[in-house]
């Protein structure tokens, strides 16, 4: 759960400054959505605060992508209701996937909501609060993507952002509920992305990660040979930034004009998120996953081809409905041949409102539980290994800032560590001119199955 606050409050109109505070839930497309929230309300005569219960308007924009999610979201929900019905706050407005996939019924169910919009709605937000005679729920089919002229400050860090390229998703995944929350595909234009990255390149930003529900799509519902490689190269050319990441690239399909771009543009760091799912025939074509484990292969090799010190992080899901001990063996032969750099491993949630949630087969808890404990634990060993190999090596580092481990350590992260999921470098004895947002030359003088240690060398 992440709070977001804007770095000082923007005076508005006429009128007092409303208060409000905004909780973003789920995840870092969720949260520039959120950000593109607070862009519009600090147009307005409202003022972002940290405290909930000395705020006006509270704002909650929820995740619904699996269970879990779901029950924090209603908890956050039912929380700052509290704060609704004692009268501290004037209003309370909830958005988000949660609000897209369960429609009207929250009316009924949450009736100290005063407003819910859906995904595609957010962008409502000022309107709704500066409306008193505005509905109670504004959801319909998802057809909004904010652009570059849509203020949006940065909340996750002054050297670090997210960018959001396109959103919605054509696939039909078994298990995933997104493109019933997102919508169908539809991409920014490059000349829009451009101009955002100029502008957060401005405010200090030297490092963006590249998100959307499916970056390998990107572009072809334009039908004007937009495509990924012509973004990449086009974002390199952007005055400030350093480097460039990208993030949610579905295998099939990757355009060779990304994989050229990975290689040979400077800016764009050799690392690639790909959500695989898994590796057993069965598994792949029960998940709808359009490809075989062959084919899967044959997509690593090209990858590594183009790209031969390529950084991979993949995803697994373990426990779906009719997974064998031999899928799952499958699956550990896989990962152990092809050593990724980076492994996600989830264990499989029956979500309503998919097709896999009919599937026979459903999977005990404690066997999914274990089956995670044992893919993870091979992972651990393979990276322990990888990063054992980078031992007295020198690499840039880019510095985030003060490690919450020790007061007297630096924090950082290599091009093949994206925030908040890939680990950290920790810099000892940092001299006094190393500050957060500096890439820096580090030598690696020991290593962890996640984590690094080095210190920063001239």
């Amino acid at each position: 759960m992440t709070t977001i606050a804007a770095p000082a409050p923007v005076e508005g109109g006429a009128g007092p400054v409303e208060r409000v505070h905004l909780i973003s839930l789920g995840c870092p497309k969720n949260r520039v959505d959120s950000e593109v929230m607070v862009g519009k309300l600090q147009q307005g005569a409202f003022e972002l605060v940290d405290d909930p219960e000395s705020a006006d308007v509270i704002v909650v924009n929820t995740c619904s992508f699996i269970q879990p999610a779901t029950e924090e979201s209603i908890e956050t929900v039912v929380e700052m209701g509290k704060l609704r019905r004692n009268g501290s706050a004037r209003k309370l407005v909830v958005t988000g996937c949660m609000v897209q996939r369960y429609g009207k019924s929250l009316e009924e169910e949450l009736p100290e909501v005063d407003h819910f919009l859906g995904t595609g709605e957010y962008h409502r937000i000022d309107e709704v609060l500066n409306n008193s005679a505005a509905p109670r729920s504004y959801v319909d089919t998802p057809l909004y993507i904010h652009g570059d002229t849509d203020p949006r400050p940065n909340s996750w860090s002054k050297h670090s952002a997210y960018l959001k390229i396109s959103e919605g998703c054509d696939h039909k995944c078994a298990f995933c509920i997104i493109p019933q929350l997102r919508g169908k595909m539809r991409s920014r234009t490059i000349a829009s992305l451009v101009a955002e990255a100029e502008r957060l390149a401005e405010g200090g930003v030297v490092e963006i990660n590249l998100i959307s529900q499916d970056s390998t799509a990107y572009g072809r519902d334009l039908a004007d040979g937009t495509d990924l490689g012509k973004l990449l190269r086009a974002l390199a050319r952007v005055d400030g930034i350093r480097w460039i990441r990208l993030h949610y690239a579905y295998p099939i399909g990757l355009p060779e004009s990304l994989l050229r771009a990975i290689a040979e543009e400077e800016k764009v760091v050799k690392y690639l998120d790909m959500p695989l799912q898994h590796a057993s025939g069965p598994m792949l074509k029960a998940m709808r996953r359009g490809v075989t484990r062959d084919g899967q292969e044959r997509i690593l090799e090209r990858v590594r081809r183009f790209v031969p010190d390529i950084a991979i992080r993949t995803t697994f899901i373990v426990g779906f409905p009719g997974e064998t001990d031999a899928d799952f063996a499958e699956l550990m032969s896989f990962v152990e041949r092809e050593r990724f750099s980076r492994v996600g491993v989830f264990t499989y949630f029956q979500e309503d409102g998919t097709p896999a949630a009919l599937l026979p087969g459903q999977v005990e808890e404690k066997v999914k539980n274990a089956r995670q404990k044992e893919l993870m634990a091979l992972q651990k060993g393979i990276s322990k290994d990888l990063h054992r190999r980078m031992v007295k090596k020198t690499f840039d580092v880019l510095i985030d800032g003060p490690s919450k481990e020790s007061e007297l350590l630096l924090s950082g992260r290599l091009a093949t560590q994206a925030p908040d999921v890939d680990g950290q470098v920790f810099l000892q004895s940092p001299p006094e001119d190393a500050r957060a947002g500096q890439i820096r030359r580090v030598l690696i003088r020991r290593a962890s199955a996640y984590d690094l240690v080095g210190e920063i060398v001239e």
